[in-house]
């Protein structure tokens, strides 16, 4: 008897031991991506591998559509625990890490080919970055250059006087610009805009053409300006805390399925651009070239609204100037190459 008082809390840890490894690991996630999109699809699919690559040991569970709040509530949400990632967009990860939309400052980039070269040189600078906050991110995917899209017509300023434009909320840079343009910003969460568009409390957005389908803001705001303001990114991006209770091999597969997942998105979302604009045209969208005028203010406003932004922000400085010279550096080689042509 004495000998079964000894061994058999022994035993019991011996068999409840392998139960607990086998315990599976829940990992929530939180997007504004709509329910059924070829995002959703592809994040799924993610879901999926890594459950049958870690033997059910780790599930996740997306939560689509903004069910979870604005990226704002998410992240307050992975704080607490009550949600351990989020499909982010670069606004929100720098409100954890300021230089992370770094690249949304306004007319930054002039084409896809000068993102695409920046991005090669600064992508994993960025989420070293982030990491060290705690915050994972599983690389990082485009949503493209944003356009303004409006109810009414815009070739001129004139045209964008008395116009009620949305902000998204806690984005300093788009507030920075419409403020800088002399307009009247009215914030709301992206949930919350198509609504907005319908009931007359906004008439002015900038989006994405692939997000403007998705989202269906353009059936409000038909009339696009064809300017790229700023360009959009975000990450899907896990906490450290809830990554550390994975094993070493299991995160490893995470990382794996996570990353290629989002790279393929990236790659999809730059080969949907020009077609959403097709699409656009097709449904009715009506695209408006900027008269020179126009342009030149434009490019005034970015200007000056970009230095607030660093001086206010505090951005890191020589990572922005690093930014500033791969940008020169590549566009010198550009007009070299155009004239060696």
């Amino acid at each position: 008897m004495k000998m079964y008082r000894i061994l058999a809390p022994i035993m019991v840890a011996l068999m409840v031991a392998p139960a607990l490894a086998a315990q599976t690991a829940r990992l929530k996630i939180a997007t504004m991506v709509p329910d059924g999109s070829f995002w959703m699809n592809q994040f799924e699919a993610a879901a999926e591998e890594i459950d049958s690559r870690t033997d059910g040991r780790v599930n996740l569970r997306f939560y689509p559509g903004g069910t979870m709040g604005s990226d704002t509530a998410v992240l307050r949400k992975m704080r607490i625990g009550q949600l351990h990632g989020g499909v982010l967009l670069a606004g929100g990860l720098a409100t954890i890490y300021q230089d992370f939309d770094i690249y949304s400052l306004p007319l930054l980039f002039r084409s896809y080919d000068e993102v695409d070269h920046i991005r090669r040189h600064m992508d994993e600078k960025l989420i070293a970055g982030l990491a060290e906050h705690g915050i994972v991110a599983f690389g990082i995917s485009e949503t493209g250059f944003t356009y303004l899209m409006s109810a009414e017509p815009t070739r001129s300023f004139a045209d964008l006087r008395g116009r009620k434009t949305w902000t998204p909320q806690d984005d300093p840079i788009g507030l920075a610009i419409v403020q800088e343009a002399g307009l009247a910003p009215v914030p709301l969460p992206i949930s919350d805009v198509l609504t907005g568009l319908q009931t007359g409390l906004i008439d002015t957005v900038a989006a994405p053409p692939v997000g403007a389908i998705a989202l269906q803001w353009f059936t409000k705001a038909p009339y696009i300006t064809d300017l790229p303001i700023t360009y959009v990114c975000g990450a899907l991006a896990l906490t450290e805390k809830s990554l550390a209770r994975l094993s070493t091999e299991d995160r490893g597969v995470v990382s794996e399925v996570l990353n290629g997942s989002i790279a393929a998105l990236d790659r999809k979302i730059r080969a949907d651009e020009q077609a959403a604009r097709k699409a656009l045209v097709k449904q009715g969208a009506t695209y408006l070239d900027p008269t020179g005028e126009t342009y030149s203010e434009w490019e005034r406003i970015a200007a000056s609204a970009t230095e607030k932004l660093l001086a206010e922000r505090g951005y890191d400085a020589q990572l922005f100037a690093e930014i500033q010279q791969l940008l020169t550096d590549f566009r010198i080689s550009r007009e070299s190459d155009g004239a060696d042509e």
